[in-house]
């Protein structure tokens, strides 16, 4: 299986970088926003620069890698 790091569709709280990380390193989400937050208090902001860059840059994954439920 060809895995690529993509934004999360169904694990996001702003964009889905720290979601998509999660999942590429199938580590806890959580863990991985805290590191973000720290990263950027850490180094004065310069984190916070990369991780909306990252979000820019970073593709989204196909519609048909997630199954959708109609609320028929």
């Amino acid at each position: 299986m060809d895995t690529r790091l993509t934004r999360s569709h169904t694990d996001r709280m702003l964009t889905g970088v720290a979601g998509g990380m999660a999942e590429y390193f199938d580590i806890d989400p959580v863990i991985i926003r805290l590191l973000w937050v720290l990263g950027a208090v850490f180094t004065g902001g310069v984190l916070l620069v990369v991780y909306f860059v990252m979000a820019i840059i970073m593709p989204a994954p196909p519609d048909d890698e997630y199954e959708y439920e109609d609320d028929e």
